[in-house]
This record gives structure tokens, C-alpha cells and sequence, in this order.
């Protein structure tokens, strides 16, 4: 079954341009499906894999015969599973120098391509990141008539904040909401029937990147370490690194640590966001706040899948998708931190020196609104709830409470 992915129409836009698309992403985040639809909406001539090893054999071994089989006289190729490839990035660049093809390859982390593609293959390829589905992507697959209410709402919120939804509808949105923070946005995970068989297909997800991503691309036997640290990072969701609780819980020193935590970044299980900061003297401006990618893999690493008024990290959860969100776009982010341990989840630049803050909580409590606000007056801060609320002013400054 195919759910319409958003990235589909930003590639297909690509089409009559000469450079090479590559899609790039986690295992099973639905790569090979995309590749698959755009390959049959343009009538793609050519959709091999390279986990066929007799391919695979021939590309790597005889490119000659390759070309003439697969490539000359033919408009489109489709490589899914590029990764594989020996020297893939000198012969793809052979091929894409001789002959008028439009080339589209896959690879499951952004390793695969930086080590074996984008080296030789500067100024003619574009990069595009897959990633799970997100809350709108499942919410067309569930239930067809509240995406389409969703979406009219989102383009009236923009131009007015005070934009409700009735409690009825809230209500229904959420409880689909509350489905995608607890078990994610993998498409096998989302079209499961029932809770127990999307428990076992991202426990099946995570031991499949301990098998592919760890042992193909680390060399790694003994991977009881990275497991941990995987493990302590899912602990820590929305909180500031502790370097030395992740070493003291690994058994990685700094620089190991350091150079793993690398690892799981490009391999999109988690990500590292960045302080943002104009004072050193009253702001925090080195250490990064941890979020996941997905995070039904997130609850799967540390099997806890219970709904979120049972939970203590439930507002955790709430910003990890916020963030889940966040990757998705084009903008860039990061989050604010006063050495008084004031924060702000996230700081979005919009361009042109435009920027808005956003502050993520499950349940009414103590904001550090006021202490942003006289840092930065000319921010707009929206504070999201889980409750339906309304707009108000602290201070003087208007705060935008959705």
C-alpha cells in the first residue's frame, strides 16, 4: 500500500533537470515504495536493486555490459539500494558524463552517499531526506476527511492565531495524534492491524539497523555499547545532553562517545539540536538537546508504548514530535537555554531575519515565557497544548497559546 509521501512532489519537480536524484533515509522508512511510485508515474524504463547480486555483480564488475543492458537508449534508471555498490560514485559519474539518462539511486544513511557517491559526483546530484511519515502523511491514510479539515484549518491558522477547533474534533485529532507519538510514523508500523504487531515490527526495525547499519557499516561484533548508548539518548529525549552520564552508561570515553554519536546521527535514529544564543555570559551555547527521528523506535528501545496521562515523559514525547515535525521542512532551529535554566523548545529562522519560538507542554505549568521574551521582545512565541487554549499576554508581550 502506497501513502502519498510529500517528497514525491518536490522530486517530480526535478524531472527535466540533468543532476542525479538520490533519496536517502532509515531502513523501512519507505524509500524503495517512493522510488517505486515515481518510477511508474513517469514510465521509468529501467527499476533494479542492487540487493540482486547478479546486478549488483555486473555494475561492480563489467560496467560495459551494465550500460548495455541497462542504460543506453533509455530515458530513466532506478537503482534502489545503491549503498552496496563498489566505487559506485567514479561509475556513476561515468555513466551520468556519456549518456543522457536521468539517473535516481537510493541509500539507507547519509554515509553511504557521502562516502561512496558525493565525492565524485559534486554539482550533479541533488540529495533528498526521506524520513518516516509524518502526522499529516498517516493522518491522509486514516481518515481522508479530517486531513482535509486539518489542512483548511492550518492555512486559516496562519492568518489568525486565535483559529479553534471544536472540542469534538480536537478531541479526535489527538487521540490520532497521541497513536503516531507512541508508535510512529514507519509506513510497516502504521498500516499494522493491531498494537502488538506494531510492537514487533519496530522491535524488528531496530534489530535490523544492530544487523545492517552497525555490522555492514561499523564492522561492529561486540555492539553492546552502542545498544546502551542508544539507549541512554532515548532516556534523555528533550534534555540536555549529559556526556557524562551517556559515557558512564556505554562505557565510551569522550572520544569514542563523540564519534558514535556521529554515527547515530547519520544513520537517522537520532539527532543533536544546537543552543541557539547572543549572550555566552547568560546563555547556554555548546551543549545540544537529543531527539529521535521516529518516535515509536524511540519507545521501542526502551519498550514503553503506554499512552501519554500514564506517562512522566509525556511532554518530552510531545517535543520530540514537534521536532519530528521540524525535520521536515525547510527552516532551520535550535533551541534557547538560560544559564538559570530558562528555556524555549525551539527557536525556527524563517529567513529574512524572521524567526518564532515555540514552547511544547502537555499540561499547564510555569512557563519561562516572560524570561525569553525580555531576551528577545521581537520574537513571536507560541506555546502548544495539549488542552485547547487561548491567547494572552505576559508582561505586555503577546503569546500566541494554541
Amino acid at each position: 500500500m502506497y501513502i502519498k509521501r510529500y517528497l514525491e512532489d518536490l522530486i517530480l519537480k526535478y524531472l527535466d533537470k540533468p543532476e542525479i536524484i538520490a533519496i536517502v533515509g532509515p531502513r523501512q522508512c519507505g524509500k524503495t515504495t517512493l522510488l517505486k511510485e515515481i518510477a511508474e508515474k513517469v514510465s521509468g524504463d529501467v527499476f533494479i536493486s542492487f540487493e540482486d547480486q547478479s546486478i549488483l555483480s555486473l555494475f561492480n564488475n563489467n560496467l560495459d555490459d551494465f550500460i548495455n543492458i541497462y542504460v543506453k537508449g533509455k530515458k530513466y534508471i532506478f537503482i534502489d539500494e545503491f549503498q552496496y555498490a563498489k566505487d559506485g560514485g567514479k561509475k556513476l559519474k561515468y555513466i551520468f558524463d556519456h549518456f543522457p539518462i536521468k539517473i535516481f539511486i537510493s541509500g539507507s544513511s547519509s554515509i553511504d552517499l557521502t562516502v561512496k557517491v558525493l565525492k565524485y559526483l559534486v554539482g550533479r546530484i541533488f540529495i533528498f531526506n526521506l524520513y518516516p511519515l509524518n502526522f499529516l502523511e498517516i493522518l491522509s491514510y486514516k481518515d481522508k476527511n479530517y486531513y482535509d479539515y486539518l489542512k483548511e484549518k492550518q492555512g486559516i491558522f496562519w492568518k489568525n492565531f486565535e483559529t479553534e477547533i471544536s472540542p469534538e474534533a480536537h478531541q479526535k485529532l489527538m487521540n490520532f495524534y497521541e497513536e503516531y507519538l507512541i508508535y510512529g510514523g514507519y509506513p510497516r508500523v502504521v498500516i499494522s492491524s493491531s498494537i502488538e504487531e506494531k510492537k514487533e515490527v519496530l522491535k524488528n526495525i531496530y534489530n535490523t539497523y544492530f544487523l545492517r547499519e552497525v555490522k555492514d557499516i561499523l564492522g561492529l561484533i561486540d555492539d553492546y555499547k552502542l545498544s546502551n548508548l542508544i539507549k541512554g539518548l532515548a532516556l534523555q529525549i528533550g534534555n540536555l545532553v549529559s556526556y557524562n552520564e551517556l559515557s558512564d552508561l556505554s562505557g565510551y570515553d569522550y572520544l569514542s562517545l563523540k564519534k558514535y554519536l556521529g554515527f547515530i546521527q547519520k544513520t537517522f535514529v537520532a539527532d543533536l539540536i544546537k543552543p541557539y544564543f547572543n549572550n555566552k555570559r547568560l546563555e547556554i551555547v555548546k551543549t545540544p538537546k537529543v531527539y529521535f527521528y521516529d518516535t515509536g523506535l524511540r519507545n521501542a528501545v526502551i519498550n514503553d508504548f503506554r499512552p501519554l496521562d500514564e506517562r512522566t515523559d509525556a511532554g518530552a514525547l510531545l517535543e520530540n514530535g514537534v521536532f519530528q515535525q521540524l525535520t521536515k521542512t525547510e527552516y532551520t532551529y535550535n533551541f534557547w537555554h538560560s544559564k538559570q535554566k530558562a528555556e524555549i523548545d525551539f527557536v525556527i529562522n524563517l529567513g529574512q531575519n524572521k524567526k518564532l519560538a515555540l514552547e511544547v507542554k502537555n499540561k499547564a505549568q510555569i512557563l519561562s515565557s516572560s524570561i525569553f521574551k525580555k531576551y528577545y521582545p521581537e520574537i513571536k512565541l507560541f506555546v502548544l497544548y495539549r488542552k485547547i487554549a487561548s491567547q494572552t499576554l505576559l508582561d505586555n508581550h503577546p503569546i500566541y497559546i494554541i
